[in-house]
């Protein structure tokens, strides 16, 4: 029985087929979930034991921890003082495929042409997109930015799309899936530009609201509260209760090593339920693999949308660019069929059918899989330290987690049996209704998001030359990132809000360490 889609009535039986677990229901989704995407060597008894011991939080902040300044293993590349610090392969990469990551890049930086045109390898642009190469969102590989005002680009944000959905329609077989759909009109997400005799979706329209917040010692900070509109809009209006939800493109570093943390050391950390009362209910988003046709952890996009860097890639091929993959085959990217001129245009599709080769597409994933981390600057100095500790009692390494180990790998020893410090539990928690979109994503609610790696923030400026954060790029600080957080770091906000001013200052300069 093959269970990708089901009707809620068959859930808990289709959901047991699936995984393999005959207890399984509606209320334990964590059950059987695996790692198909890995070459697993199980480990010992031994290596747990060590495991457990390397990942344990500190209890002594007078001095740094051992590796602390080798956030990516044996991968930590050194920093640079330019701004290509992110672009960097990691420095245990085989020398015999430094040459497909070098080749990677290029594809990452390649303008897509619209189609027909004399480059068959670079045709298939469109006829929708929000940029003409990966690196245009993700510029340096760093994190994108919200426009700043009417003449600056919307080429790295973007806004989401879906309408709600009948419960009762077909859905995947996940628990507490939430049911919605693309706009019958305007598809996954806003394409703001198009190839000629096409209109665009949408232009992109911000307006923000300062709102004065007072700390602790006499201070004060301001946020700026945004407000999105899809203002001209290319074909009709949005569909009837059309959500939208903005995205900013995130920094690229570190993200084979993300996927390579076997899935219990992420679920060890979910407590859905708040069992242990801290008031942190980590929820795991769990989404359907297009290319292991099961249900896996999703681990990448701001809710957590995707379970690999294979599916994240093709994802972003599809929506931004409209470049058809193996895995994401439809020509037209996220043309509907409501859009039958943008179907109809010519396409790509020289490359065994696709816009882009299986092979350059795979030489495009072992780039942005194998991204170095720079190395974690100023590990003792007194300031960094105390910001540390700070940062933990505070409680924002209750999402924030520090230290993962990564899985024994057959056949990938750049990312096997690493220590990393990637400062997320790649789980889903309620942010509060300041940061909600009231947009659901798979599992994910309105106020969910996944919590992000931490690790190369402290870089962002000297990277992408701003300092703005989020997953709208609201916060103008890392200090204002800190004050938008509710629900769930609720807690950890108002804590860092009755600091003294220097404690605050601490904890900042520990975030730009990172």
């Amino acid at each position: 029985m093959r269970c990708q889609w089901t009707r809620p009535s068959k859930l808990a039986l289709c959901a047991a087929l699936v995984w393999g677990g005959a207890s399984l229901s509606a209320e334990t989704p964590l059950h059987g979930l695996g790692d198909p995407h890995l070459s697993l060597i199980p480990r010992s008894d031994d290596e747990r034991a060590r495991i457990a011991d390397a990942t344990a939080l500190p209890r002594d902040f007078a001095t740094s921890e051992p590796y602390e300044a080798l956030p990516a293993g044996a991968g930590t590349v050194p920093v640079r003082r330019d701004d290509r610090g992110f672009a960097q392969p990691a420095t245990n990469l085989p020398e015999a495929r430094l040459m497909e990551f070098t080749l990677g890049d290029a594809l990452f930086q390649k303008l897509w042409t619209s189609s027909p045109s004399s480059t068959l390898a670079s045709d298939g642009l469109g006829p929708l997109y929000n940029a003409r190469s990966c690196e245009a969102c993700h510029v340096r590989d760093g994190r994108g930015h919200a426009p700043e005002g009417p003449g600056d680009t919307a080429v790295s944000m973007f806004l989401r799309v879906s309408v709600p959905a009948d419960p009762g329609d077909e859905m995947p077989a996940i628990a507490d899936w939430i049911a919605t759909a693309p706009d019958p009109v305007y598809g996954e997400q806003l394409q703001d530009i198009a190839t000629v005799g096409h209109p665009a979706e949408y232009r992109l329209d911000v307006s923000y609201e300062e709102i004065e917040v007072p700390l602790a010692g006499g201070e004060t900070a301001s946020l700026r509260k945004p407000t999105y509109r899809a203002a001209d809009l290319g074909y009709g209006p949005l569909g009837e209760g059309a959500m939208l939800s903005p995205r900013v493109a995130p920094q690229m570093i570190g993200l084979g090593l993300l996927e390579a943390i076997p899935v219990a050391d992420i679920l060890a950390n979910a407590d859905p339920e708040d069992a242990d009362g801290d008031g942190i209910s980590g929820r795991p988003a769990i989404v359907w693999s297009r290319e292991h046709d099961r249900a896996m952890l999703g681990r990448f996009g701001w809710k957590g949308g995707e379970p690999t860097v294979r599916e994240q890639s093709a994802s972003a091929f599809a929506g931004d660019i409209g470049i058809a993959t193996p895995l994401r085959p439809e020509l037209w990217g996220d043309c509907t069929e409501a859009q039958r001129a943008c179907r109809r245009a010519p396409h790509g599709g020289d490359m065994d059918g696709f816009e882009i080769s299986a092979e350059a597409f795979d030489t495009v994933v072992y780039y942005t899989a194998n991204l170095g981390v720079p190395a974690r600057r100023d590990i003792d100095d007194p300031q960094v330290l105390r910001g540390k500790q700070v940062f933990h009692d505070s409680g924002c390494a209750s999402c924030h987690r520090p230290k993962f180990v990564t899985a024994r790998l057959e056949d990938r020893p750049e990312h096997s049996f690493q220590l990393i410090w990637p400062h997320t539990d790649l789980l889903l928690h309620d942010m509060g209704e300041g940061l909600a979109d009231h947009r659901p994503e798979g599992r994910a609610t309105g106020r969910e998001w996944k919590t992000p790696p931490l690790w190369g923030i402290g870089l962002t400026e000297r990277i992408s030359g701003h300092t703005t954060f989020l997953h709208d790029g609201r916060a103008r600080s890392l200090l204002e990132a800190v004050l938008w957080h509710g629900g769930e770091a609720q807690a950890a906000r108002d804590a860092v809000v009755s600091l003294a001013p220097a404690a605050r200052a601490d904890l900042i300069r520990d975030l730009e360490s990172l």
